[in-house]
């Protein structure tokens, strides 16, 4: 709840400044937030846990817009998609390098015993949730990939 309560007040921060990108941004988030809310099965309460996942996914869909964008010769859109990925980033937890996320799947597949490509499944299951937030999930496959090859 504090995230939220977070956002509502950096809303009201940028529309005072006039920032329309941030501004956007928060407001893409705050509609999430509310959908999540309110769709069916939901109790009415979101947790700050539940908040960053949301924020990650809308990251995620801005920079793959971004990309489509820029694959069109559309910049000053991919630009915006961007800009308002970047405000979004601010409220996610600190992202682990590509070196921090290799030492850390190391150890998962040692503690897990994995030895072979076939056993990707059982690395991958622990890694996504104790690397949840911090890294990106297509890093965390192709590192793991790479590893057991």
């Amino acid at each position: 709840m504090e995230l939220e309560k977070q956002i509502q007040a950096d809303m009201v921060s940028a529309m005072k400044a006039h920032e329309t990108v941030r501004l956007a941004a928060l407001r893409g988030i705050k509609a999430a937030i509310l959908l999540a809310k309110t769709s069916e099965g939901g109790n009415g309460e979101v947790s700050d846990a539940d908040i960053v996942k949301i924020i990650q996914k809308l990251v995620k869909q801005r920079k793959e817009s971004a990309e489509i964008y820029a694959g069109q010769n559309r910049q000053e859109l991919a630009d915006n998609e961007l800009a308002e990925a970047a405000a979004m980033e601010v409220y996610l937890p600190k992202q682990l390098s590509e070196a921090e996320v290799e030492a850390e799947l190391k150890k998962i597949i040692e503690e897990t015993g994995a030895s072979k490509p076939s056993d990707m499944g059982k690395v991958m299951g622990t890694a996504t949730k104790r690397l949840a937030g911090q890294a990106d999930g297509k890093l965390i496959s192709s590192i793991v990939k790479r590893l057991l090859a």
